[in-house]
């Protein structure tokens, strides 16, 4: 079972895309130049989202500076997780053959998730040790 040209293409322009999107963070830094968007959360209320510092980490981690990286952001663990298990499971239905559920299509792993982001987003907006070491 293949997969077919127009997938095929599609699957390659999506990589390209983001190899380009990431060699941006490779090259330049989020926190040293303008070309990067700021949080809007952040800028309306002062109050943290799950995603800020995503950007910071994703520029540390790009340029070796692993732990450097998930510090500003701990939940950038829990992404790179769930999209190497997400394309994990591509790969082994779609162009393998295989018949692996997805356990992120269960609503007790989406709704577990959920609770983590909301606990995390919480949490990094408590100013007291440890919480105030997940602010980014």
């Amino acid at each position: 079972m293949g997969i077919s040209k127009l997938k095929s293409t599609f699957i390659i322009i999506g990589v390209l895309a983001l190899l380009g999107m990431l060699s941006l963070y490779v090259f330049w830094n989020p926190t040293e130049t303008n070309l990067f968007p700021s949080c809007p959360v952040y800028a309306a209320t002062g109050i943290y989202c799950p995603g800020c510092g995503s950007q910071r980490a994703a520029h540390k981690i790009l340029n070796g500076n692993i732990i450097e990286g998930v510090r500003h952001n701990y939940m950038i663990v829990l992404l790179a997780m769930v999209l190497l298990y997400q394309g994990f499971v591509y790969v082994m239905n779609d162009m393998l053959g295989k018949n692996i559920p997805n356990l992120l299509h269960k609503s007790k792993v989406t709704f577990s998730i959920l609770i983590i982001v909301i606990l995390f987003w919480v949490l990094r907006n408590i100013d007291l040790f440890p919480f105030s070491e997940l602010a980014p």
